[in-house]
C-alpha cells in the first residue's frame, strides 16, 4: 500500500480554521485541509488551538490575533511559523498561505515549500517574494494575479463546499452586498445603485475602515438598504441565495473574489465591476460585467430574467473543493518531484571525480 503524501499546512493566524465570520484565507485553507483529508492526504494543519479539523493540528498560538485583542502579532506570528519549520524534515511538502513571512525560513529547510499567494498588500512586500522566486514554487490564485517579476508553477482557483450553499432557481426582491466595509469594496457604491434602482439592500461583512463607514455608509442606511454586520456560514447562505443579485463594485484589482463564486453557487448573479479577476471568476455565465454605476443599475433591472442555473453550473464545474485538491496534489506532486531530481544531481556533481584542470 503506498504511503500517504505528508503535507505540513501552513495557514494565517489572523482568525481561526475556518473563521467564525470573516477570514477568506482561513476559509480556503480549512476547506483544502478537509478536503486532501478526504482524499486520503496526511495533513498537519498548523493553525490556531482553537481551529476545528478533521487534520492532524499542531497549533502553539491559542486564538487569532484579530479575534485577541492586546496580542502581540510579531511575537505570535514568530512561534508560529518556528513550530512548523523546526519539524520540516518530517513532511513531503509544506504549503503556505501565510504571506511571505514563511519565505526566509523555507529557504533554509529541505523540505519543497508551495506558496500560494493570495494577494499582494502592496509593492513593498514585492522584494521578498522576488528573492524567494524559485527557492519556493509559487501558486497564483487568478491568471490575472500574476506578477510579471516573478514565475509560478501554477494557477489554482479556489473551491467552495457546494452543500454549504443552497441553489434557489427564483429570485428575490432584494440586493446583496457582502464585503468588508472599505473603499476597495465599493459598500457606498452598493447604496448608491440599489437606490437608483428602486431595490431594496442588505450589507453584510466586517468594517474594516471605520472612517470610511462612518462617512460613506452609515448615514445613508435605511429600512430600505439595512447593514446585518459580520454573519457566519447559515445566514451568508440565506443572504445569498434569497437575492436578485450580489452587487460587487469593487475599486482594486481583486485577486479572486471568494463571494461572487458563493452567490453564483446559489444561483445567484453577480454584478460587479470589470477589474482584476472578474472576467477571470464570473464569465458570461455568473452575471454582469459592467463600467460604473449607471451599467450596474442597468444590470439589476435585467437581474430577475438571469439563468440562474448557468451561474450554479458554473461553479459546479471550475469552483469546487474536489478540483482544487486535484489541482493542488498535482502541484506538491511536481514540486516533490523536481526537488528529487535536484538532489540527486546536487549528489551526482558532489561526487564526481575532479579533472585534472581543475585539482
Amino acid at each position: 500500500m503506498p504511503v500517504p503524501l505528508r503535507v505540513a499546512m501552513l495557514a494565517p493566524i489572523a482568525w481561526r480554521v475556518p473563521p467564525r465570520h470573516y477570514g477568506p484565507w482561513e476559509r480556503v485553507v480549512g476547506l483544502l485541509t478537509e478536503g486532501l483529508v478526504r482524499a486520503g492526504v496526511e495533513v498537519t494543519l498548523f493553525a490556531t488551538a482553537d481551529s476545528l479539523t478533521s487534520a492532524r493540528l499542531s497549533a502553539v498560538v491559542p486564538s487569532g490575533y484579530e479575534e485577541t485583542p492586546g496580542t502581540d502579532v510579531k511575537v505570535s506570528e514568530t512561534l508560529h511559523l518556528a513550530n512548523l519549520f523546526e519539524q520540516a524534515d518530517q513532511f513531503d511538502v509544506i504549503h503556505n498561505h501565510a504571506d511571505f513571512l514563511p519565505l526566509s525560513s523555507a529557504a533554509l529547510v529541505g523540505t519543497p515549500t508551495v506558496t500560494t499567494i493570495h494577494g499582494f498588500s502592496g509593492p513593498r512586500i514585492l522584494p521578498v517574494y522576488r528573492r524567494y522566486d524559485g527557492r519556493t514554487a509559487y501558486v497564483s490564485i487568478s491568471d490575472t494575479d500574476r506578477h510579471p517579476a516573478l514565475h509560478y508553477a501554477a494557477t489554482v482557483h479556489h473551491g467552495i463546499d457546494l452543500e454549504e450553499f443552497t441553489f434557489r432557481p427564483d429570485p428575490g426582491g432584494y440586493l446583496v452586498f457582502f464585503g468588508r466595509m472599505h473603499p476597495d469594496k465599493g459598500a457606498a457604491d452598493a447604496i448608491r445603485i440599489a437606490r437608483a434602482a428602486g431595490l431594496p439592500l442588505i450589507l453584510a461583512g466586517i468594517i474594516q475602515d471605520q472612517g470610511y463607514f462612518d462617512r460613506e455608509v452609515a448615514p445613508f442606511l435605511t429600512p430600505e438598504a439595512e447593514y446585518r454586520g459580520s454573519v457566519g456560514a447559515e445566514e451568508r447562505d440565506r443572504l445569498l441565495g434569497g437575492a436578485l443579485a450580489l452587487l460587487h463594485p469593487i475599486h482594486f484589482d481583486e485577486p479572486f473574489g471568494l463571494s461572487m463564486v458563493e452567490a453564483m453557487a446559489c444561483g445567484t448573479p453577480v454584478i460587479a465591476y470589470r477589474r482584476g479577476s472578474v472576467p477571470e471568476v464570473l464569465g458570461t455565465d455568473g452575471g454582469y460585467q459592467v463600467q460604473d454605476e449607471e451599467g450596474a443599475v442597468r444590470a439589476a433591472l435585467q437581474a430577475p430574467h438571469f439563468d440562474r442555473a448557468a451561474a450554479r453550473a458554473r461553479v459546479e464545474r471550475l469552483f469546487t473543493v474536489d478540483r482544487m485538491v486535484q489541482d493542488y496534489v498535482q502541484v506538491y506532486t511536481d514540486v516533490i518531484r523536481k526537488k528529487s531530481v535536484q538532489t540527486r544531481l546536487a549528489a551526482t556533481r558532489a561526487g564526481a571525480p575532479q579533472s585534472e584542470t581543475t585539482r
